[in-house]
Formats: structure tokens, sequence, C-alpha cells
């Protein structure tokens, strides 16, 4: 199936280079990580709003978190082009913090949001009808809730390979990206349903924790997002370098 080999290789890229993965992400992931440690020692506080508790930030927390939450985009936006254009181009950090290219992680940015939206309505269109369903039979509730997520998967991967090209400072169009995974779509569900599954297994842990706000759920969740970021941005990598490169993934 081609679509685990395009998980596979994106995988194996990660491993067979994992020294270049730690010295272009480490610190800026750590950076990122602040974020959530910092939410985690601050949580919001509930208040009472027309007789539902909603969370509310307090005063104090709100420039910090802000800050912090801007911060860990830029270094999750630095992480992605850095990965890209080591994958696709040999590019390697000389200490450990890679190159910063500003044009291109803008347009990454640009791009993701356009992606983003995109991907929001097209789920969005088609959770009409499976609400319907749901609602006419109850049972297949979490079926129809997976095959939305499965369906999120499949736009993100069909339009994705415009990130990679933003990261080389390639502008490829909204159309050529769909146009590059054209007759792909087998290949590109098998990848979603891959990638799912897989997402859904590392968190298992954390999800069957008695204490899901414990110290050992936040620490395990931030060295599996590390790992899944990485390999999450080397499938898109893999996508772009096959699809629009023509390079092999045996």
């Amino acid at each position: 199936m081609q679509g685990w080999q395009i998980f596979r290789h994106s995988f194996n890229l990660v491993m067979a280079n994992l020294d270049q993965a730690l010295r272009l992400s480490l610190v800026l992931y750590l950076i990122q990580s602040v974020y959530t440690v910092y939410s985690f020692l601050n949580p919001p506080e509930m208040a009472e709003f027309e007789g539902t508790q909603i969370p509310v930030m307090s005063p104090e927390t709100i420039l910090p978190t802000i800050l912090l939450g801007v911060l860990a985009v830029i270094a999750s936006l630095w992480i992605a082009v850095a990965w890209h254009r080591f994958a696709l181009t040999g590019e390697t950090a000389s200490g450990w913090i890679p190159q910063f290219h500003g044009s291109e992680i803008m347009g990454y940015l640009g791009r993701s949001i356009l992606i983003g939206i995109l991907v929001v309505l097209g789920v969005a269109v088609v959770s009409i009808p499976v609400g319907i369903i749901s609602i006419g039979l109850p049972a297949l509730a979490g079926i129809m809730s997976l095959l939305l997520i499965g369906l999120g998967a499949y736009l993100f991967f069909r339009l994705g390979v415009m990130l990679p090209a933003a990261a080389l400072g390639d502008k490829l169009t909204l159309g050529a990206a769909w146009d590059a995974t054209r007759g792909q779509s087998a290949t590109i569900l098998t990848l979603s349903l891959i990638v799912v599954g897989a997402s859904v297994v590392v968190q298992l842990p954390s999800w069957l924790n008695d204490d899901p706000n414990s110290v050992i759920n936040v620490v395990y969740s931030l060295v599996v997002n590390w790992f899944a970021t990485i390999i999450g941005i080397s499938v898109l990598t893999t996508l772009y370098g096959h699809f629009v490169e023509n390079r092999p993934i045996d």
C-alpha cells in the first residue's frame, strides 16, 4: 500500500536523522513548550454564566498567555520550515538553532491558515448530513465522528503539499497542489487513516490516566508531541517530494 509506504518513509526519515531532528527543533520546541507548561501551571478559573460553568482567564495571565502563544506559533513554524528544508535540500544547522527564513515562515503561516479554513469548511459541509444520520442512528455517532476526522486529514494531506513548497520559497498554487495528488485518493485516504490511528494509539496512555491534568501527563504529551510534530512534518515532506518532485519512496 502506497499510503503505508509514505508513512514508513516519513518515520524512517526521522529515525535515520534523529541527530539533525534534535538540532533543528529541540531548542525551538522547548520555547514552544513553555506555553503548554505555563497554561498547565495557570489553569483558567471556572465562572458561572447564565447557569453554565465556563473557563475564564485571570487578568494577570492574559498578556503572558498571548505572548507565549505567539512565540509558540513562531517556533512551530520555524521548526516546520527548517525540517522541510533539511529533508528536501539538505540544509542543516551548525548549532542548535536553524537558520531563520522569515519570508518562507510567513508564507508557511499564510498557507497554513488558508488550508485550515478550507479543511474546516469542507468538514462543516459534510457534517450536516453526517449529523442528521447520527441523530437518526445514535449507534453510528462514533463512526460518523471518525469519518469527519478522516475527511479533515484527507483534505489536509491533499492540500498540504503547499506547505513544503512554501518552506522552499516556491509558489505552489492551491489548484496545483490539488492536481499534484489527483488520482491518489486511495493513497491519501490510507495515509490519513494510518496517521489518525497512530495519533490515537500514542495518546491512549494520557487518556487512560486517572488524572488527565497530572504532571506525568504533561511530560508524556510534550515528549510524544515532539515525535508527532516531526513525523507529521515529514509526511508532508514525503508527499511533496513524491508527488510534486517525483522522488522515490522505496
